[in-house]
């Protein structure tokens, strides 16, 4: 019994270090796993061949590299300034680069997606002489938004398409429902309109822009082979498989092959020194201490508790999830607490005799959308402040809840309700 107790206090202590030092997340999560190796929650057999998911992994370090091409290759920025040059007024064009953000982070990491979409945003602005505030901050919450769209959006989608047996096509449809993909775009329509109420002020007139110049063709068809191949290894597997990663760094090791035919190895070794090693490191620990958390049972005990909580009001718990999830995830990485509660939230739903993506689903969309809550809630956040700094712009906690508030609000709950209309 004081084993349990002695995970749990290590679970505890490892999220408040995350929150407190959320710079060293990867540190607090590999010190708590080191410790349930210590105690014996996990052994390190079962630690390497059970708990660490080396696909999921492969995936994410995969889908970097080519994002990074694909920013490289300038195509976003391309269909940026085709958008603008298209849109009947800036308004429109100012929410279609929204949407496109939204779209790209769909398949492309969030703050990647910020950081290609910024200087677009900025120069506009500039042109048009508008506080550039809302609009970065648009960036964000947009890419954030669309992270939970696909298996490759976001971490905590790989996690849940892992824990589920979900393929890249199971994102879109499943069982012959629209998948959590649809769910997203409705709440990004609901985002669009919202945004559009602040942009369509800005006047019927369109802009001129200098038409950027595409570099190379060879990043965006490794993305589209990506999803082709992932879309191929759902099909033939049902599910999120090894095959899925291998293809993923496959295409990675060939994109690389390709960057340093046109670049020195520096630029090489700078762009792999700068993937997200840190969520990488962040993502073994956090495997491992979940493990150890479900070997000595914490997690039935909370779906436990939780289920006497709900007892049997399905909405009450739809609800909770939702909501818990949303605020949490506005101040805690999501991914430990995805991880955590992926298992509890389909425990909920099967002692319901329910669907389990009835509450899967809830807490995907309440804890990536709520990354949208606060200017620190999610990383694509804390760089669009960093880039507004650069900017000479302060933006603060007030003013981004009152943007980050009402959006997050209105765009959860429109996600939730398709949710809850299609898989009660």
């Amino acid at each position: 019994m004081y084993v349990k107790w002695i995970v749990l206090a290590a679970a505890v202590l490892m999220y408040a270090l995350i929150v407190i030092f959320p710079a060293k997340k990867s540190f607090a999560a590999l010190g708590a796993a080191l410790l349930m190796l210590i105690l014996g929650a996990v052994s390190p057999m079962e630690a390497l061949g059970e708990h660490i998911n080396w696909t999921v992994l492969m995936i994410f370090v995969g889908s970097l590299v080519i994002a990074e091409l694909f920013i490289y290759s300038r195509v976003p920025a391309v269909i940026a300034d085709s958008i603008v040059e298209r849109s009947p007024n800036v308004g429109i064009a100012m929410v279609a680069i929204l949407v496109m953000t939204g779209l790209i982070s769909a398949f492309v990491e969030n703050v990647a997606t910020v950081l290609v979409m910024a200087p677009i945003a900025l120069a506009l602005c500039a042109k048009l002489k508008l506080d550039p505030s809302l609009f970065m901050v648009g960036l964000a919450v947009m890419a954030n938004l669309q992270g939970t769209a696909t298996l490759v959006g976001d971490p905590p989608s790989m996690i849940f398409a892992d824990y589920a047996k979900y393929g890249f096509n199971d994102f879109f449809f499943y069982r012959g429902k629209p998948g959590i993909f649809f769910a997203v775009q409705i709440g990004m329509i609901a985002g669009a309109l919202f945004f559009y109420a602040f942009f369509v002020k800005n006047g019927r007139d369109k802009v001129a822009v200098e038409r950027e110049k595409v570099l190379s063709m060879v990043p965006t068809i490794l993305l589209i082979l990506m999803i082709l191949g992932l879309a191929a290894a759902s099909f033939i597997y049902g599910g999120i498989s090894l095959l899925s990663g291998i293809i993923v760094i496959a295409l990675a090791v060939a994109g690389l092959a390709w960057y340093r035919r046109r670049e020195p190895w520096g630029k090489v070794w700078e762009m792999v020194k700068g993937l997200d090693w840190d969520t990488f490191l962040f993502l073994i620990g956090i495997f491992v201490v979940v493990g150890g958390v479900s070997s000595v049972g914490l997690l039935e005990d909370f779906a436990a508790l939780l289920s006497r909580v709900v007892g049997n009001r399905v909405f009450l718990g739809f609800f909770l999830i939702v909501a818990v999830s949303t605020f949490i995830s506005g101040f805690v990485d999501n991914v430990p607490y995805i991880i955590v509660m992926l298992p509890v939230a389909g425990s909920m739903a099967v002692s319901l005799s329910l669907k389990p993506e009835l509450y899967m689903f809830a807490l995907l969309i309440g804890s990536c959308m709520g990354g949208n809550l606060t200017p620190f809630g999610a990383s694509a956040n804390v760089v669009s402040i960093g880039i507004l700094r650069k900017q000479g712009i302060s933006l603060n906690f007030g003013r981004w809840l009152k943007i980050g508030l009402p959006f997050t609000l209105l765009t959860t709950a429109a996600a939730s309700a398709f949710i809850w209309l299609v898989w009660r």
